[in-house]
């Protein structure tokens, strides 16, 4: 009898488990999609590891793609969505919308468009933040580095607010072309990420 009962509870604890498990989405760019790198060492890799470690059964999905913006990111989203039903939606997006200049209203439009869909989906979202070197503008690295804190007040979600923090402005933690993360800040990235990202697993 005891041992029918300890079979049926290690049963109901790991279907627990199970029901607890769900998918965290990613829509980022390069530094997402580990751009330069053997992907097994980017951040997105590393937080599987991580994840695995802690006891969390959740599966990832790196929808990343090098070069991609928020307009990008908007027009994949639905596909994405519907594929994977995520119960977390990551979104790393703005900095090449930052690097080519684009309006800073145009990114929070997009950006906004994407965190409602992944809501009215529900997910939650997970919005990284992202800013500008300097040599871009005192007035335009502010509204851009704005729309990012706008977003997360006005949609009551949590916020990075620099994911590069400790990483953006290092050489030696950059790759040669200097915008992209080496290997060696990956775990930094990571550790940027997951005081925020773990309550909401």
């Amino acid at each position: 009898m005891r041992v029918w009962f300890l079979s049926a509870g290690l049963a109901l604890m790991c279907m627990a488990q199970n029901a607890a498990a769900g998918t965290v989405l990613i829509v980022g760019d390069s530094i997402s999609a580990g751009f330069g790198l053997d992907t097994r060492l980017g951040w997105v890799s590393l937080l599987e590891q991580r994840l695995k470690r802690e006891g969390f059964d959740d599966k990832v999905i790196n929808a990343s793609i090098s070069g991609d913006t928020s307009a990008g990111g908007q027009a994949r989203l639905p596909a994405l969505l519907a594929e994977h039903k995520p119960e977390l939606v990551i979104l790393e997006l703005g900095g090449n919308d930052g690097l080519r200049g684009l309006l800073p209203t145009q990114l929070q439009q997009n950006l906004a468009s994407m965190i409602q869909q992944s809501q009215d989906a529900g997910a939650k979202v997970l919005l990284l933040g992202m800013q500008l070197p300097p040599n871009y503008g005192a007035r335009y690295t502010k509204a851009f580095a704005d729309v990012y804190s706008n977003l997360a007040d006005e949609k009551n979600i949590p916020l990075v607010p620099f994911f590069l923090d400790g990483v953006g402005g290092h050489p030696d933690l950059m790759q040669a072309d200097g915008i992209h993360p080496a290997a060696g800040a990956q775990d930094k990235l990571l550790e940027n990420v997951w005081p925020t990202l773990k309550p909401l697993l």
